[in-house]
C-alpha cells in the first residue's frame, strides 16, 4: 500500500514535471510570469533604462512632466464629496504637499457655501512615516447614523488587498482593541455597533479560483477573528463574496453578495428577525442600486417578469425579509437612445444619471407610498455634457452632481428637484479653449452599427494630422467625455498636450462597454469579441475618410481590458495604426485565467481550456497573434509590479515577444501603484510626459 502509493506520487511528480517543461517549450517567456523573481525584475530594470534613455532625456520631456505635476496638483481642483456624515462632509485631497493625500471634513454648510473649513481626519503620508509603510489610501466605512467609529482600509503600495482598521472619529485615532483585519483582498461592513459582516482570507480553502473570499463570517466585538461565525458560503469556482450595507433613514441593511460569475450574483437579506441571511428574488443578473422608502431598487442586465434590460425595478424589503410575496414594480425604463449608469438615493428622492447618446442627463423619481407607483423628472444640469453623482445631502434631498466637456471645467452643483442647480466649486479653466472644438460624431463599423465617438482638435485644422484614439470596450464600462486635462484616463494632460500640438485626439465609444445599455454590452461579450475591435478600426477609418488623420499617422489607446483591445487592433490591422499605449494590459487570452484575478473574467472573455471557446479566443489573443515577419507599430506598454489584478506577466511576455520578432517597444514599469499605476501624482505626471513624448517621437518626428 505505501509502495504503491509512493509509486503514485513519483508518477505524479514526474507529469507534473512533464506539464511544466511542456508549457514552457510552448510558451518561452513564462519565466516573465514570476512577478518578483530575480531574473523577469532584472529584466524589467533592463527595459525601464531602455525607455527611459530614450525618452527622459529629450528636450520637452522636463517642461511636460512639470506642467502635468501642476496640473494634477492644483489646489484649486475640486474638493469633490466623500461621505455626507450629519452636518459634516469628508473630502479626500492630494497635492504636492500631500501626494498620499488627506482624508478631512467641513461643516456641510460651509462646504455648500463654497467656502469649507476642513479639518484634517487622516494624514495618510505622516501615517506611512510614522509606521515605515507606503501607505495608499482605500477608503473609510463609518457607522451611520453616529459616524463615530470607522473601517479604514489601507493598501501597501496600491494592491487591491489591503488592511482594515478600526479608528475613532471624535479621538481621531486608531482604536486600541478594535477591529482589525491583516492583509488581503477584504470585504467587510458593520452589521451593528459591535458586529461586523467579514469576508476574507480565512486560511486553507477559504478563497475562491479567482483569489477573492468564499466565506462570509459574523466578527463579534472582543473576540478573535477565529471564533467568528459563518453566516454564508460560496463555491470554490465562484468569483466571490462581498459584504455591503445601505441606509434607509436610520435603518441599516447589512447584505451578502455571493458572486457566482463577473455578472451574476444572489442577494441575500437579514430575515425578519435577523438571525439569519436569507435568499431573495432578486434576479441573479441584476444589480442592487440603493434602497429608499422601505424598497430595494435593482437594475436589470436581461429582462425579467415583463420589464426590459436595462430598467431600475423596486421590490419590498420587508415582504423579502419576511418571505412573503413581493410586488415587482418598474422605477424607470430608459429609452432606446438612453443607458442608467448611476443611481443614489437621498430621504424622498432617487436620483437617476442616465446616458443620453453618451451625453449626460438627471433624473428625479419619486414614489408614491399609496399606490407604490413612480415618476420621474428630468432635473437640467447643463447641456451636452457628462454628469456624474458624487454624492447625495440625505436630509435635503440634494444630489451632489457634476457636469463637464472636453472643453469646459468641471462645476460641482447641488441639484434639487424643483430649484435650479446651485453651483458650490468650480474648476477654473486650466488650458485655453478658445482655438479647439469638440464633436461628436460617427463611425459604421463592419455590421452597420453606428459607432458614436468624440474628435477634440484645433479649430480650422486641416488634416491630416496625427490622432490618438483611446478606448475601452469591455465589463460595461461606458467611456464618456471628460476635461482634457484628464485624458486619458490615468495618462493626465496628455490629451491636452497632443490637441495643443495641433493633433487631434479622440474618444470611442465602442460596443463592450455600457453607452446604450446592458445590449451594448452584450454585443461585444465572448464570441462576440471582435465587434468591439472592428469598431475601434471603423472609428479610424473614419478618420482617414474624413481627412482628420492618414493610415499609420493614428496612435491607438487602451487599458486592462483595453489592452486586450488594442493588442488585438495592432495584430489584425497594422497597416492603420502607427503607435499604441497599453496600460496594465491583459494579452495573454490562453493563460489569463490562471494569472491572478483573471478567473474571474471568464464570463467577459471565456474560458481557454473548453475548446469551443479557445477557438475564438485564439483568434485574436495579442501574444498568440504576433507573427514572425510582420511588422508592428511601436507600443509604449506601462504597467506595475504590485498590480494584483491584472499580472505583470501579460505586458512583459507581450514585449519580449515582439522584441524577438524586431519590433519597437517601449516599456515602463513601476514598482508601486497597483492596478491604477500611479501611486500618486508624481507618477502620473512621468506617465503624462513619458507617452506625450512616445507619440512626438513616433508619429510626428519620424517621417
Amino acid at each position: 500500500m505505501i509502495r504503491a502509493s509512493l509509486a503514485a506520487l513519483a508518477l505524479s511528480c514526474s507529469f507534473a514535471a512533464f506539464a511544466v517543461a511542456a508549457a514552457e517549450d510552448a510558451d518561452p517567456y513564462l519565466w516573465l510570469e514570476d512577478i518578483e523573481g530575480k531574473k523577469p525584475l532584472d529584466w524589467v530594470k533592463k527595459e525601464n533604462a531602455a525607455t527611459d534613455k530614450l525618452i527622459v532625456g529629450r528636450p520637452g520631456f522636463e517642461p511636460d512632466r512639470k506642467r502635468a505635476r501642476e496640473i494634477l496638483d492644483d489646489e484649486r481642483q475640486i474638493a469633490m464629496p466623500g461621505e455626507v456624515m450629519g452636518d459634516r462632509v469628508t473630502n479626500f485631497w492630494r497635492d504636492a504637499a500631500n501626494p498620499r493625500g488627506l482624508w478631512r471634513q467641513s461643516p456641510l454648510d460651509a462646504w455648500l457655501a463654497g467656502k469649507p473649513v476642513w479639518t484634517t481626519l487622516i494624514d495618510v503620508d505622516a501615517l506611512g512615516k510614522a509606521e515605515k509603510q507606503s501607505w495608499v489610501w482605500h477608503g473609510a466605512d463609518c457607522l451611520a447614523p453616529e459616524y463615530t467609529r470607522c473601517l479604514v482600509s489601507l493598501s501597501p503600495g496600491g494592491t487591491d488587498a489591503d488592511i482594515v482598521r478600526e479608528w475613532d472619529r471624535t479621538t481621531k485615532g486608531f482604536v486600541d482593541g478594535g477591529f482589525t483585519l491583516p492583509q488581503a483582498k477584504n470585504s467587510v461592513t458593520w452589521e451593528n455597533a459591535d458586529a461586523l459582516l467579514v469576508a476574507t482570507d480565512y486560511g486553507e480553502g477559504s478563497m475562491t479560483a479567482s483569489g477573492y473570499p468564499r466565506i462570509v463570517k459574523r466578527w463579534k466585538r472582543g473576540t478573535p477573528l477565529s471564533a467568528a461565525e459563518t453566516v454564508a458560503e460560496g463555491e470554490h469556482e465562484d468569483v466571490g463574496m462581498n459584504v455591503f450595507a445601505l441606509m434607509d433613514g436610520d435603518r441599516r441593511w447589512p447584505m451578502i453578495s455571493r458572486g457566482k460569475t463577473f455578472y451574476t450574483a444572489d442577494i441575500k437579506l437579514p430575515n425578519i428577525d435577523a438571525s439569519r441571511y436569507i435568499s431573495t428574488i432578486v434576479p441573479d443578473t441584476a444589480s442592487v442600486r440603493d434602497v429608499i422608502d422601505g424598497q430595494l431598487v435593482i437594475f436589470l442586465s436581461q429582462d425579467w417578469a415583463g420589464i426590459p434590460a436595462g430598467s431600475l425595478v423596486s421590490l419590498s424589503l420587508e415582504d423579502m425579509s419576511a418571505d412573503r410575496k413581493v410586488p415587482i414594480v418598474t422605477a424607470m425604463t430608459p429609452t432606446k437612445a438612453q443607458a442608467i449608469e448611476d443611481v443614489a438615493a437621498t430621504e424622498n428622492i432617487l436620483w437617476v444619471k442616465a446616458l443620453d447618446d453618451v451625453e449626460g442627463k438627471l433624473f428625479a423619481l419619486r414614489r408614491d407610498s399609496a399606490t407604490g407607483k413612480w415618476s420621474q423628472k428630468e432635473v437640467p444640469v447643463a447641456a451636452n455634457a457628462t454628469v456624474t453623482i458624487a454624492g447625495t445631502v440625505g436630509e435635503r434631498d440634494l444630489a451632489l452632481v457634476t457636469a463637464e466637456t472636453m472643453l469646459m471645467p468641471p462645476t460641482l452643483y447641488a441639484a434639487s428637484e424643483t430649484a435650479t442647480p446651485q453651483p458650490v466649486q468650480s474648476l477654473p479653466a486650466t488650458f485655453d479653449a478658445r482655438d479647439m472644438s469638440v464633436e461628436k460624431r460617427f463611425a459604421t463599423s463592419k455590421d452597420g452599427t453606428k459607432i458614436p465617438y468624440f474628435l477634440v482638435r484645433k479649430k480650422g485644422a486641416m488634416g491630416p494630422v496625427p490622432a490618438l484614439v483611446h478606448a475601452y470596450g469591455g465589463f460595461r464600462a461606458a467611456q464618456t467625455p471628460g476635461y482634457l486635462t484628464g485624458q486619458p484616463y490615468r495618462a493626465g494632460p496628455l490629451g491636452l498636450f497632443w490637441v495643443e500640438d495641433g493633433n487631434a485626439y479622440v474618444l470611442a465609444n465602442i460596443r463592450g462597454g455600457g453607452e446604450y445599455g446592458p445590449a451594448w454590452h452584450q454585443a461585444a461579450l465572448r464570441e462576440k469579441r471582435q465587434n468591439s475591435f472592428d469598431d475601434l478600426h471603423a472609428v479610424a477609418e473614419d478618420l482617414v475618410k474624413t481627412g482628420v488623420s492618414a493610415k499609420g499617422k493614428i496612435a491607438i489607446s487602451g487599458r486592462s481590458n483595453g489592452g486586450v483591445l488594442v493588442g488585438a487592433a495592432m495584430t489584425q490591422r497594422p497597416d492603420l495604426y502607427g503607435a499604441v499605449i497599453s496600460g496594465s494590459p491583459i494579452k495573454d487570452m490562453k493563460r489569463y485565467d490562471k494569472m491572478l484575478a483573471g478567473a474571474s473574467w471568464v464570463a467577459e472573455y471565456g474560458d481557454p481550456d473548453v475548446p469551443e471557446d479557445w477557438a475564438f479566443l485564439s483568434k485574436y489573443s495579442p501574444y498568440q497573434n504576433v507573427r514572425k515577419g510582420t511588422k508592428y507599430p511601436p507600443i509604449f506598454l506601462y504597467l506595475s509590479t504590485k498590480d494584483d489584478r491584472v499580472h505583470p506577466g501579460h505586458a512583459r511576455k507581450y514585449a519580449a515577444r515582439l522584441q524577438e520578432y524586431g519590433n519597437t517597444v517601449y516599456y515602463h514599469e513601476y514598482i508601486e501603484g497597483g492596478h491604477s499605476v500611479g501611486a500618486d501624482h508624481a507618477e502620473d505626471a512621468v506617465r503624462a510626459a513619458m507617452l506625450h513624448a512616445f507619440l512626438l517621437r513616433e508619429l510626428v518626428e519620424k517621417k
